[in-house]
């Protein structure tokens, strides 16, 4: 059954959660294992502090990366050999494509795994084409999955995992490496990295449009604004949002109550927590939680 909830210009739109397993697994660099299917869901803009590696296991899906839109599928007969590859810091978004929906599993790897003089290759190439690093990343999931769903402690299997990583971070940079894309530069010194600064410092408590213009130098309202969208490609409320949703996933999985979460990560109350989980994640808090320790 789907959730029906309002999406944009008055339309409804149905998230099908079923098979939402997340969880935290204790192997450095991984932040967050996400496995979903999806038959109707979009992803608001937002941005990750982590590197998306993800595989799908069959539908569509559409995305935009720094304002530039990409689709991949899992051809109806036949596994797809495509690998996903979002760099941190830079915003996307997601959706269906059709009815069918899509199925998903995500890993969310620390920003150290890979080097950030990476970013631009990502960026121009998103999507890599690799039969090779897909089996690998698939047999990791593999062996994450069969680890969580037997409850094992912290050192079970974590050498095995932790070299299958290794292996998988190789393959993505001898992929990435040497390939000229159009250069990316993040942004540097100015109006939108000082806001972005501000923002992450006051991630629980947040910060009014009138006290940043004044903490930035008294600066007009809408220029900052668009200062910092044209730097991030979202505007400042949308980037705050999602760095809270990230915090709040980290914080469900290490075991907190959702109504404890919303305080911890910055939202008003559960409620408010919930209606932003749903549209970033695909299901609510409560049940993200219970899909980590149902393993």
């Amino acid at each position: 059954m789907g959730e029906a909830c309002p999406g944009r210009a008055g339309a409804v739109l149905y998230v099908v959660d079923v098979s939402v397993h997340a969880w935290h697994p204790p192997v450095p660099g991984i932040a967050e294992v996400f496995h979903a299917r999806f038959t109707a869901h979009a992803y608001p803009a937002h941005v990750h502090d982590t590197w998306t590696l993800m595989v799908l296991d069959g539908g569509r899906v559409d995305f935009a990366l720094e304002r530039e839109r990409h689709g991949v599928g899992v051809p109806r007969a036949g596994a797809s050999d495509t690998v996903i590859l979002l760099p941190p810091g830079v915003a996307h978004d997601g959706r269906t494509v059709t009815e069918a929906g899509f199925r998903k599993r995500v890993l969310y790897l620390d920003g150290d795994v890979l080097a950030p003089a990476l970013t631009g290759a990502a960026v121009g190439s998103p999507l890599l084409r690799d039969a090779v690093l897909r089996e690998r990343v698939h047999g990791l999931h593999l062996l994450l999955g069969e680890a969580a769903s037997a409850h094992e402690g912290p050192t079970a299997e974590r050498l095995e995992a932790e070299s299958r990583l290794a292996f998988i971070a190789q393959r993505l940079r001898e992929r990435l490496t040497g390939r000229q894309p159009e250069p990316y530069v993040p942004p540097g010194a100015g109006l939108g990295v000082r806001l972005r600064e501000l923002l992450d410092a006051r991630l629980v408590e947040g910060i009014t449009l009138a006290e940043a213009t004044a903490v930035l130098g008294h600066v007009h309202p809408t220029h900052l604004i668009r200062v910092f969208r044209q730097a991030y490609g979202l505007p400042p409320h949308a980037y705050l949002t999602g760095r809270r949703i990230e915090a709040a996933r980290r914080l469900l999985l290490a075991g907190m109550a959702p109504a404890e979460v919303a305080g911890a990560a910055g939202f008003y109350d559960q409620a408010h927590l919930t209606r932003h989980f749903r549209r970033h994640v695909g299901t609510t808090p409560a049940r993200f939680a219970r899909s980590g320790r149902a393993g």
